[in-house]
């Protein structure tokens, strides 16, 4: 817990240095090449270095990091194309500046001082461009101010030849009206729903006949699927549990091993933002407390966000003498401070008072019990992992094995393509097993391998059964129920299209009658084949749809509403119609006159220096010669 309350607590300066470096520069340096690779690929004159490729290619693990919350390696770039993905972009811009200097698109320096002046990342404590700061960065990043600036002015000559491009580009009014239109587009419509009282004479019982000539049609609905025939040898810490004797001493030193958990100081909540001076942080604390301002208003106006001044919890063990004395001398939450720290006199927003917090030994004892209990059984399983491993290798069935070691036996047949989110329990709920169990082989030897939970198993693939359909003696009772529901369903539909071809039936009566159903209405009591095939038909056809062996439905479109696409949704819609296609228009133009300027500037890609790159991606980061 006390490295949970740490993550928390990171240095508002670290923070900004490492924003500008992901924001502006795009990563660190990298090394242990020894200066004999400097690029990765080349588009006429332009130069792709072995940094910009890696600091791409190391944004990109960045992104999804923070968008799936998992960590990406770069064996899993490569499965899933992203490292292709990321040269093409690199190519691409490459190609734009060699295009843009072709033609003479030029920017001057003005334009690259507004550009590194306006960028957040480069503000000082006091906001304003922090020119001391901005040299420091650039340092730390191994970049040159000259090499730096000289990106910039080719970022913003890409800029302006894009725009030059894509300037001219238009969308059909016809297709985005067209496709508003029928996206706008609602019904009317009437549903009646057909249930199984509204048939005449009830439930009906086949003859032999019947269910005979119902099971020669439908093999495939009584076909089981195949079957691995499994036996197996296992054991889990969990069935080992129960035999384990508890030691008194152990629970107690164990809990003391924990204490942490079990004993927690009284902790807060807070936030943590420094000022330049003590002047400001009295200044701001009064303003807070008057509520002519909000916390957040001087948060924001720094550039970060609360999560960036979020500590999580604190005890005071965590903060410095007088920074404790005065966030845990508030009875309830508010403002504590300024304190002097090593930002500048600070101020700390508490907004939860956490009590201490204690849990007995007594409390906590079964807990403690079976966590004594599983680390022992695991400790005997994993002691007898070499016996075993020696039995199977001498030949050993896995009924022997069984009969000398802790393993038990078991047999299953288990239908290998079924999702693994409804596999039983026992050992198949272990991953491990299904897999194994998915390839082995019959006729191969059992070998012994580990459960997630610390226990061990062998298998022998007995057999696979065939896909099969089972004589009709032995499923008469399924044959029959799927008989009544295939039979239910065509009275349904029979007498569903019964009454869509009547003329003189009430349809007012009869249904329920529905306004301005959308194209994505979804209507409790009506499925959705219902509504689609109301936008199939036109203004006062009446159709009957099949339901299930339940319901069937007659539909009528008593009217076709058109939308105005001048206001309301409909001139939403059309708007983002438009928008969309607008962009997508001008991304397949750029990517067509990307890849023309690039093929006629000529690219080479050197494939050595992408592997040596990947590998250092791979083994980590080091600082070292980025130019």
């Amino acid at each position: 817990m006390a490295e949970q309350r740490r993550k928390k607590k990171t240095n508002v300066v670290v923070w900004a240095v490492l924003g500008l470096l992901i924001l502006a520069l795009g990563g660190f340096g990298i090394g242990g090449f020894g200066g004999t690779l400097s690029s990765v690929a080349r588009v006429g004159d332009r130069e792709i270095t072995v940094q910009d490729y890696f600091n791409a290619l190391q944004s990109e693990q960045n992104r999804l990091r923070q968008q799936t919350g998992q960590a990406f390696t770069v064996q899993q770039l490569q499965l899933f194309g992203i490292d292709q993905q990321v040269m093409e972009r690199l190519l691409a811009s490459a190609a734009l500046e060699h295009e843009a200097e072709r033609v003479g698109v030029s920017v001057g320096d003005v334009m690259v001082a507004e550009r590194i002046r306006n960028n957040p990342a480069f503000s000082g404590v006091a906001g304003g461009f922090d020119r001391e700061g901005y040299a420091f960065v650039l340092d730390q990043s191994n970049l040159t101010e000259a090499r730096y600036e000289a990106r910039i002015r080719d970022e913003i000559a890409r800029e302006v030849l894009q725009a030059a491009v894509l300037g001219g580009t238009e969308v059909p009014d016809a297709y985005v009206d067209a496709l508003a239109a029928w996206i706008s587009e609602t019904r009317d419509i009437t549903v009646t729903t057909i249930t199984v009282s509204d048939l005449d004479g009830g439930a009906t019982a086949p003859t032999e006949d019947d269910l005979q000539a119902f099971y020669d049609a439908n093999p495939a609905l009584f076909e089981t699927p195949e079957l691995r025939a499994v036996t197996y040898a296992w054991v889990s810490p969990t069935r080992l549990m129960d035999e384990v004797e508890v030691d008194e001493d152990a629970l107690r030193a164990l809990y003391d091993d924990r204490i942490d958990d079990y004993r927690q100081p009284a902790r807060v909540l807070a936030e943590r933002l420094a000022f330049a001076d003590e002047d400001a942080a009295n200044a701001a604390l009064a303003a807070i407390n008057s509520g002519e301002r909000t916390f957040e208003s001087y948060v924001e106006e720094r550039g970060l966000t609360l999560e960036d001044v979020d500590q999580g919890d604190l005890s005071a063990a965590d903060l410095g003498t007088e920074a404790a004395a005065a966030v845990f001398a508030l009875q309830e939450p508010g403002m504590a401070g300024p304190v002097p720290s090593g930002l500048g006199p600070t101020l700390y927003r508490v907004n939860a008072i956490l009590d201490p917090t204690e849990v007995t030994f007594e409390e906590a004892r079964e807990e403690l019990e079976d966590e004594f209990a599983g680390q022992a059984a695991r400790r005997r399983i994993d002691d007898a992992r070499e016996n075993i491993d020696d039995l199977l290798a001498s030949g050993a069935t896995l009924e022997e094995v069984a009969g000398e070691t802790d393993l038990e036996v078991g047999s299953l047949q288990w239908d290998a393509s079924a999702e693994d989110g409804v596999v039983g329990f026992g050992i198949l709920g272990y991953d491990t097993f299904r897999e194994a169990a998915r390839q082995a082989e019959v006729g191969d030897f059992p070998e012994l391998e580990s459960l997630e939970d610390g226990g061990l198993f062998a298998l022998r693939l007995d057999e696979i059964i065939a896909p099969s359909v089972p004589p009709l003696d032995s499923i008469r009772a399924d044959v029959e129920a799927a008989w009544q529901a295939d039979t239910r369903t065509r009275r349904l539909i029979d007498r569903a299209e019964a009454q869509a071809a009547d003329p003189t039936r009430d349809t007012a009566a009869e249904g329920v009658d529905l306004s301005d159903v959308a194209r994505d209405a979804r209507l409790d009591g009506i499925p959705s084949t219902v509504i689609a095939r109301a936008f199939e038909i036109a203004a006062g056809e009446t159709v009957a749809i099949e339901g299930d062996d339940q319901n069937a439905y007659v539909l009528t479109v008593t009217a076709v509403n058109a939308a105005d696409l001048t206001t309301g949704d409909a001139a939403e819609i059309r708007q983002a119609i438009e928008q969309q296609t607008r962009s997508e228009i001008a991304t397949d133009l750029f990517e067509g006159y990307g890849r023309a300027v690039q093929a006629r500037a000529g690219f080479t890609v050197d494939a050595q220096a992408v592997e040596a790159v990947n590998a250092q991606l791979t083994g980590g980061v080091a600082r070292g010669n980025g130019g």
